[in-house]
């Protein structure tokens, strides 16, 4: 009976850990494509400025969107440390502790380069427009390079949570496998970037769709086929 409980438990863990996994995707999907698309401007802060000003309320919806994006963050960390607490749980704590550093990071990026930004153009008033458009540039920036160091705890969280998928057998091991592959290229993505910060925008975006499409696809998998009970987790010492 304990055991068909915590069997149940897992099954209802692991929805919540898939429906957090797409709704992750569709989240950053959607500031992507409706928020940033409209908003920022690649190497012009005064269009970037300008566009800001005439869009607050569409900013305001990007900051919202990134905020809940980060929670979602921090429910699919919880949801996979209890799935996989058995297998090892030195690790899994420790893929918790990194994921839950990389929504501490996305929040403070969101307030530094987004509602300080909105505050600047929206309150003050005693700097020349140039000045302004250069510190709203400033804190961008800080949020372009944070989301970089953002990356590096998703891809270590990310790779370590995928390992002990793979160890436990709880899911297919090519998606454990591909999910490792998926984070590694992440975390190499974001050392790229900070070492070299002009990099081909388009050169990240190529590497971050495969991880996308791994996200949406796993989620997928936790939500409608679950992890597999039946199948004994290979425990290792902790």
């Amino acid at each position: 009976m304990t055991n068909n409980i915590a069997d149940t438990s897992l099954r209802k863990i692991a929805k919540v850990a898939g429906l957090a996994y797409v709704l992750i995707i569709v989240d950053a999907l959607i500031t992507l494509i409706f928020v940033n698309s409209s908003i920022f401007v690649p190497g012009n802060i005064a269009a970037t400025t300008n566009n800001i000003m005439a869009n607050g309320m569409l900013f305001r919806i990007g900051i919202a969107l990134d905020i809940i994006m980060f929670v979602l963050v921090v429910l699919l960390s919880v949801a996979l440390y209890l799935i996989l607490k058995t297998v090892n749980k030195n690790f899994a704590f420790f893929a918790l502790f990194l994921r839950f550093g990389e929504g501490i990071l996305g929040a403070v990026g969101t307030v530094l380069g987004g509602l300080i930004p909105l505050l600047l153009l929206s309150e003050v008033t005693v700097f020349e427009t140039e000045q302004l458009q250069a510190l709203v540039g400033l804190f961008l920036d800080v949020r372009t390079g944070g989301l970089n160091v953002l990356m590096i705890f998703m891809g270590l969280g990310g790779i370590i949570f995928c390992y002990l998928f793979f160890k436990s057998k709880y899911v297919p091991r090519i998606l454990a496998a591909w999910g490792i592959l998926t984070y590694l290229s992440m975390l190499i993505l974001s050392f790229v970037n900070i070492l070299l910060p002009n990099l081909p925008e388009m050169i990240g975006i190529v590497l971050m769709t495969p991880g996308a499409l791994f996200e949406v696809i796993f989620g997928l998998w936790l939500f409608f086929k679950g992890v597999n009970v039946q199948q004994p987790a290979t425990k290792e010492a902790s």
